[in-house]
């Protein structure tokens, strides 16, 4: 969630970097009106309490000295009664204002070139040179077909489209991806993780998934809980200011892991020296992929379920920077030992997800598509995730909020599609990358 105070100090300018980010002209007016409505009402509480405070004094001297104090009295009991009014006045207001503020996605940073979709990406770097082929390459779905990596019928058959089977050696490297991925992130200062993949709706509120990407998420049958204990706490969240942000007890599939590993520090304090914290996991990830009908209908480039090993960065807002280079090092270290070409891309701002300050994606070469597609995305949110959920960390004697920086180090079917369309040969067969040997 974005700074409140940055809000009412300086909305111009945090409105103009919004705009950036596709919030419309219609939702910045609601902000506007609602940030100036709770700051006047802000501003007449504390002018009451002023009053208040100096008619208290006042009163004071007037029994020292016995003077009259009935009219005095009298005043400070209206004062009090309109104190009252404003405070429920301001509760109200702010209350609004938070609800919308879950909303709003955050402000893109100095490194985020201007633009409004991809066209506007600036490529940073290439690695690692496309290899030519002497004949027409094949797409990753016929590949696998053919080599019985993956069944699309059998998926269709057990769940829905956009679910697969992976079978034989597609299963075993699938597999062998995920132990390589985490012992090289391990290596790189990643502690491995393994974390539930069902949440509650309160961690998605802590990373930005809720409430505004609800659609995209599935949600579990509420059918595990003990219903006396969800009454009491939603009792409990009726007097939350942050209105929207309640403890509910609604569960969802996780979208990604950086949820999971990001929230194991919602609502907590950390010594600036144990900082920074780099986390990695592996987990199946599951998204609805709402607004995506037609997109990459074939193959295994856009699934309901996938395998995902992620890592997570927890840092004082001084380490941010250094640490996104770090781990976009180690995502694309990976790719490199792989021997998969790929480049780095500075999104602009209209091409940034909801949390993110800033993004470098991390595109694989895939000759069966002739393009490069993402395979990762780094992105460092700033302040954002960590105002949302709490994160703080304590330096001489004070409280500050963390930065979060989070990543794919990789999404494992795409890196699966990467080896298919690159290690393949004219006949069809396709070839072992020579780190994943071992694991096999």
């Amino acid at each position: 969630m974005i700074d409140i105070k940055l809000l009412l100090n300086d909305f111009d300018s945090v409105a103009t970097k919004l705009a950036i980010k596709k919030v419309s002209a219609q939702e910045l007016e609601r902000l506007k009106n609602l940030a100036s409505l709770y700051k006047s009402k802000k501003q007449a509480l504390e002018a009451l309490q002023e009053i208040q405070n100096k008619s208290s004094k006042l009163f004071g001297q007037y029994k020292a000295q016995n003077k009259p104090i009935s009219e005095l009295k009298a005043q400070l009991e209206e004062n009090k009664s309109n104190i009252a009014q404003s405070e429920a006045e301001l509760k109200a207001t702010e209350q609004r204002l938070y609800s919308l503020l879950w909303t709003i996605p955050n402000i893109p940073d100095e490194h985020t070139p201007k633009g409004q979709s991809e066209e506007y990406n600036v490529e940073i770097a290439k690695i690692l040179e496309p290899r030519v082929f002497d004949f027409t390459p094949k797409e990753h779905w016929e590949l696998a077909e053919s080599n019985g990596w993956i069944d699309f019928s059998a998926g269709v058959k057990l769940a829905k489209s956009r679910f697969n089977v992976l079978r034989g050696m597609g299963a075993r490297l699938n597999r062998a991806l995920i132990n390589f991925m985490l012992d090289y992130n391990q290596k790189a200062g990643f502690e491995a993780v393994v974390t539930p993949v069902i949440v509650n709706e309160e961690m998605l509120f802590g990373t930005g998934q809720l409430p505004k990407f609800e659609d995209d998420m599935f949600k579990i049958a509420n059918d595990i809980e003990d219903k006396q204990e969800i009454e009491q706490e939603k009792a409990e969240s009726k007097n939350n200011i942050e209105g929207q942000k309640a403890k509910g007890h609604q569960l969802y599939l996780i979208s990604t892991s950086e949820i999971t590993l990001t929230n194991l520090y919602n609502d907590c304090i950390i010594s600036a020296e144990n900082l920074p914290i780099c986390l990695s996991a592996h987990t199946p990830c599951f998204r609805k992929e709402a607004g995506s009908a037609g997109k990459d209908t074939r193959g295994i480039i856009r699934q309901h379920q996938f395998d995902k090993v992620e890592i997570v960065a927890i840092t004082h807002p001084s380490q941010s920077d250094t640490m996104q280079q770090k781990m976009l090092q180690t995502a694309s270290g990976i790719l490199s030992a792989l021997e998969l070409p790929h480049r780095l891309v500075q999104l602009c701002g209209g091409d940034l997800g909801f949390s993110a300050s800033n993004t470098i994606d991390i595109e694989v070469w895939l000759p069966g598509q002739n393009c490069y597609r993402e395979i990762s995305s780094v992105s460092n949110t700033r302040d954002f995730q960590a105002r949302r959920a709490k994160i703080r960390y304590k330096e001489n004697g004070k409280n500050a909020l963390v930065h979060t920086l989070n990543g794919s180090s990789l999404a494992v079917g795409r890196t699966l599609v990467a080896i298919m369309e690159n290690y393949q040969h004219q006949d069809g067969s396709i070839s072992i990358p020579k780190v994943l040997e071992k694991y096999l």
